[in-house]
């Protein structure tokens, strides 16, 4: 399901691409868990897609803003729908961890579908949480390694 803006996407404070990008970053065991307590009552889901495979990394000139490829990566990849809701769910990480990119499209269904959304919504919470606390952590060991040089 594509939202066309902020205001389709079911869960405040998080757009669906964010969603997707905290999801994706998140620890596995967590999104697996979440997952198989919203596939109860979600109702019967057929899988699409459910593979790995490369895809092109893409990236952006900081200098002149051009984009270009990187290279590949390895990409598990989920993509499912539910018919009796009339919904799909997408996921996809980087790596082989297919089970974790199904965990995330069932949650990505589930959101489209209205499905379990406060038990969602505190997950991507934490989990957008923990992120912000690993960065700042490893910003912080990165500015303990700077060095001020004098120049003449």
């Amino acid at each position: 399901m594509t939202y066309s803006n902020n205001d389709d996407w079911p869960i405040g404070g998080f757009d669906h691409r964010e969603a997707l990008e905290i999801l994706a970053s998140a620890t596995p065991t967590e999104i697996k868990a979440c997952a198989e307590q919203v596939l109860n009552g979600l109702g019967e889901v057929s899988v699409i897609v459910n593979r790995t495979g490369l895809a092109m990394l893409p990236f952006q000139d900081t200098v002149q803003g051009t984009a270009f490829h990187l290279g590949e990566v390895l990409v598990a990849e989920a993509h499912i729908e539910v018919p009796s809701r009339n919904v799909e769910g997408y996921g996809a990480v980087v790596g082989r961890d297919l089970e974790h990119a199904m965990a995330m499209a069932v949650i990505d269904a589930a959101v489209a579908a209205g499905h379990e959304l406060p038990r969602i919504s505190k997950l991507l919470a934490a989990e957008r949480q923990s992120q912000e606390d690993a960065d700042r952590d490893r910003l912080k060991k990165v500015e303990a390694t700077r060095v001020q040089m004098e120049t003449f």
